[in-house]
């Protein structure tokens, strides 16, 4: 009688095993995306907190460009994983996609925004 493991016995074995990459795979990419936007809630609320000194000296919030703050206001920038903007009272950060921005870039263009006079944060990323 010989010793050892049939085809399909191995083949089972392969699946399994390739079974629980996938599912490895999938959950450590969320958990690489959370800590990317991150990033952005952080910015957000230095972003926040500038606003409104800004707000109450002005009388208005100003521009990302107008608030002494070192963001990417766009994605052609590979410092950050996200491009900020300011419009009213809501700071929105968009997740950069493809080859843009910090790599590497996300699968989709997700957003948070942070409303200035509340505090709360939203957008589609489902990070926040």
């Amino acid at each position: 009688m010989k010793k050892g493991f049939t085809l399909l016995e191995l083949i089972v074995v392969i699946i399994i095993i390739g079974i629980l990459a996938t599912l490895g795979l999938t959950q450590y990419t969320t958990v690489v995306e959370k800590g990317r936007s991150a990033e952005a809630k952080s910015i957000l609320g230095e972003v926040r907190t500038i606003e409104i000194a800004y707000n109450q000296e002005n009388g208005a919030y100003g521009s990302i460009t107008a608030i002494p703050v070192s963001v990417a206001s766009n994605c052609t920038q590979t410092t950050h994983y996200f491009s900020y903007a300011v419009s009213s009272n809501v700071a929105t950060a968009t997740r950069c996609t493809g080859t843009t921005g910090k790599q590497p870039g996300g699968a989709t263009a997700s957003t948070i925004t942070l409303n200035f006079d509340t505090g709360a944060f939203g957008g589609s990323s489902g990070y926040y």
